[in-house]
């Protein structure tokens, strides 16, 4: 059995990869790590969503405390729109990091079961990663499991939220803008 640190950027995502993991026979332990997440409320109701999930479903889950929103804004300011490879890579360090500190054997990300990332480069960057900090990357196509990921998610009454995260995401959203 290999242990994984699971990044979860919500727990609607993280219900179907944590049991998708577990069914094949992986040691999940959930990572949060979300300081793209804007605005602080939309964070809190995130996390406590994530919490919801672990509790329900007996996903141990670890927390980075604080929230790291002007890390986030030094990794992207000056090129927004195009943004998202900083903040896979932000993300994606803290957890390889956690990950080697406390012995895990592997390190994934939620992200990769979202119809809207990039998972070519969330592979190369967590590849890269893994590497760095000498802790393999668990890299799956977890894609096929979205709309199951919705179902659990509703069924289990977590909320369900409507962009990906961050302040450009929504003022795209609802501004229909492109950065």
């Amino acid at each position: 059995m290999t242990s994984v640190l699971l990044h979860t950027c919500c727990g609607p995502c993280a219900s179907y990869v944590a049991k998708s993991l577990r069914e094949q026979g992986e040691e999940v332990t959930a990572f949060w790590y979300n300081p793209n997440v804007h605005p602080f409320r939309e964070h809190q109701r995130r996390l406590e969503a994530m919490q919801t999930l672990s509790r329900v479903t007996d996903l141990p889950l670890v927390i980075d405390e604080g929230y790291d929103m002007l890390e986030y804004f030094r990794a992207v300011v000056g090129h927004e729109s195009d943004r998202c490879p900083d903040c896979y890579r932000l993300r994606l360090s803290r957890t390889a990091e956690v990950a080697y500190r406390k012995g895990f054997d592997a390190f994934t990300t939620t992200l990769l079961i979202s119809l809207y990332q990039n998972h070519e480069l969330l592979h190369e960057i967590g590849e890269a990663l893994g590497d760095e900090f000498g802790v393999e990357f668990h890299y799956e196509d977890f894609r096929p499991g979205f709309r199951e990921s919705h179902s659990m998610s509703k069924e289990l009454g977590l909320y369900h939220q409507g962009y990906c995260g961050c302040v450009y995401s929504e003022w795209e959203r609802y501004g229909k803008v492109k950065i």
